[in-house]
């Protein structure tokens, strides 16, 4: 609760005000919204990951090499050689799209990099048949967000199907659904969620 109390305060006019004006002081029922639904799907975050998460927003540690270290090992995300395709959101305001941006540019390996036409949510959960969907996207990767956005072409449509084609190219032969559970080495124990859940 006290992480999404802080992203509401990010954009109060959208997230705090206009309920208390629409829902408290004139009474009218807020519209069903699948992604406001599934915004309110809060996780429990335990007390020092949450000092964790604030420590790296302060410090940002993989952004040099050998910044953090796991186990003896320094991070360097430049050795990272796995293609990667990264996805912003213009409107984000909690993840801003330059930030993402450069955080692509830490990457070694081929990137890719698209700038989605909606926030935070929307930017990702932005399916082909949504008619509003558009993305920008430049494949020359510069140093500058904002001269990487200049020479960007927009492009209609969900990035969805981009991103369909581009794991699709680095994806092994599809194999066979198996519509069982479980295999002769491994048979099914029970019916979910198992009694491991309930002894807990």
């Amino acid at each position: 609760r006290d992480m999404a109390k802080v992203f509401a305060w990010m954009r109060p006019n959208d997230l705090i005000w206009s309920y208390f004006v629409n829902n408290y002081l004139l009474g009218k029922e807020p519209p069903a919204f699948d992604i406001l639904y599934w915004n309110n799907d809060n996780t429990r975050l335990p007390a020092a990951l949450h000092g964790d998460l604030l420590d790296f927003f302060k410090h940002n540690p993989l952004s040099h090499p050998g910044g953090l270290e796991v186990c003896g090992t320094p991070i360097d995300l430049q050795k990272v050689t796995v293609d990667s395709f990264s996805v912003a959101g213009i409107n984000d305001h909690i993840t801003p799209w330059d930030a993402v941006y450069r955080s692509t540019l830490l990457l070694g390996g081929e990137r890719r990099f698209v700038l989605s036409n909606s926030g935070h949510v929307q930017s990702i959960l932005n399916p082909p048949s949504n008619p509003k969907a558009n993305y920008v996207e430049n494949g020359k990767l510069s140093s500058d967000p904002r001269a990487w956005y200049y020479d960007a072409k927009r492009v209609d449509g969900s990035w969805w199907t981009q991103w369909l084609a581009w794991i699709q190219q680095r994806s092994g032969a599809q194999k066979e659904t198996h519509m069982a559970l479980g295999n002769q080495n491994y048979p099914p124990m029970e019916a979910a969620p198992g009694t491991y859940v309930r002894v807990r």
